[in-house]
């Protein structure tokens, strides 16, 4: 088994890369979507952060991002421990997701580097774009206001320097030619 994480910044087209891997059948483990059914379905990750935010930030088996989201944009230090809750539960859960894959499986993360998943990869993919062209989709995924969205591109952090492999997604390829060039990378 090999597994590639895949990371960049928000607009870059991560998720439009890995949706087009995954079509071609490989594996992809999203983080975001994992980390919300942990969050949801593993009581010990449940509890705890049901301590640090209370109980409301569940509705049933919903979990209520933008509730939390509120609390930890008011106060740095929330977010850093509900990573300390969650990071460690993700990194377990594609640990043993991963070992029941076999040849070339993926990781999808935005923040592969900063949560240490990266150790977990074979090589690691880092999906750039302008910053006014990740504005742009952003906008048009988000329907967000633009200084709202600029403020989040310039917030995050750029890790292309710690990747293996950097992919221009700036609209001058097709994504399938994008795919085809990772995988002259990886195989």
């Amino acid at each position: 088994m090999q597994l590639i994480g895949l990371t960049g910044g928000i607009g870059s087209g991560k998720s439009t890369i890995a949706g087009a891997i995954e079509a071609l059948g490989y594996p992809v483990y999203n983080t975001d979507r994992e980390a919300k059914r942990i969050i949801v379905h593993n009581p010990a990750v449940r509890s705890q952060v049901e301590t640090l935010f209370g109980s409301d930030v569940f509705d049933g088996d919903i979990y209520l991002t933008e509730r939390v989201a509120e609390q930890v944009f008011a106060d740095k230090s929330l977010l850093d421990k509900l990573n300390s809750i969650v990071h460690p539960a993700v990194g377990f859960d594609l640990r043993h997701w991963a070992n029941e894959q076999t040849g070339i499986c993926f990781v999808e993360s935005a923040i592969l580097f900063s949560s240490g998943l990266d150790k977990l990869c074979d090589k690691t993919v880092w999906i750039d774009a302008p910053e006014e062209v990740r504005i742009a989709r952003t906008i048009a995924r988000d329907h967000s206001d633009i200084d709202k969205v600029r403020a989040r591109v310039r917030a995050q952090r750029d890790d292309s320097g710690l990747a293996d492999i950097i992919l221009v997604n700036d609209g001058t390829k097709k994504v399938a030619q994008l795919v085809d060039d990772l995988f002259l990378h990886i195989d």
